[in-house]
């Protein structure tokens, strides 16, 4: 049973609430995670392998604000990361009360399953996606070129990607969610397949810096098995709705 209705106000009053305690949270992890922004930035550079193929091993910067402006950039999105969980789960708080008690309880359910589905996309990009592609930035026209990488322009390409590819792997997570509450279907995301395969290769031109072909499949792969896992997903979260509002499952919640 949904909550009873508030004043607008009232909702207004929350809201600020809970994006005031979610800002702290995130300001605080981010002075913490300042402190480790050098080991941060190391940490983004492991894709570049050293930057072996450019003079000097290490990237450059142009500017004199250049290296600071790009180490409170790494260190908020890092703090931002950190108080994820936090942040969620003050947005669940905030529209739990607009759901049914089935919904709410699916919704804190999958809140782990969606930060682990972050997690693992991150994962992907930085071991599997980016070497390669990094790799073939650096060399390509290295014949006719000297590569000189400004340390902003690698970092906030690193972030993008990660981002991304964070993004695309909650696919699953937010379709079975959808199929539970009557949103989307099996049959329908059946019959979106052969747009889906346009779309995965799409995407992967968008994430992928390169033009390399390679590259851009080694997205849209991973995005094909995903879209297929989430039809299966959602052929689980219908039946679970169905059993749900049968007349011998009795009253919905």
């Amino acid at each position: 049973m949904k909550d009873e209705p508030r004043p607008v106000r009232q909702h207004l009053v929350e809201l600020r609430r809970r994006v005031t305690w979610s800002a702290i949270a995130v300001a605080v992890c981010t002075i913490a995670a300042f402190v480790f922004h050098r080991a941060l930035l190391r940490l983004l550079q492991g894709p570049a392998q050293g930057f072996a193929s450019v003079p000097g091993e290490k990237p450059i910067f142009t500017e004199m604000t250049e290296f600071i402006s790009i180490a409170f950039k790494v260190s908020l999105m890092a703090g931002f990361v950190m108080a994820l969980p936090f942040v969620l789960l003050q947005a669940v708080l905030f529209v739990a009360p607009g759901l049914t008690r089935v919904e709410r309880r699916y919704l804190f359910a999958l809140l782990p399953s969606s930060l682990l589905a972050f997690a693992i996309g991150a994962a992907f990009g930085y071991f599997a996606l980016f070497p390669p592609a990094i790799r073939f930035l650096l060399t390509f026209g290295g014949d006719v070129a000297t590569a000189q990488i400004r340390i902003g322009s690698y970092t906030n390409l690193i972030i993008t990607m990660l981002f991304w590819m964070g993004i695309v792997f909650e696919m699953p997570v937010v379709i079975f969610f959808l199929s539970r509450i009557g949103v989307v279907s099996h049959r329908m995301l059946s019959r979106w397949r052969k747009y889906a395969v346009v779309a995965a290769f799409v995407l992967g031109a968008v994430i992928t810096p390169t033009f390399d072909p390679i590259n851009q499949t080694i997205v849209a792969l991973p995005i094909i098995v995903l879209y297929e896992a989430s039809i299966w997903l959602a052929r689980i979260g219908g039946r679970g709705r169905q059993r749900l509002s049968s007349p011998l499952a009795g009253p919905r919640p």
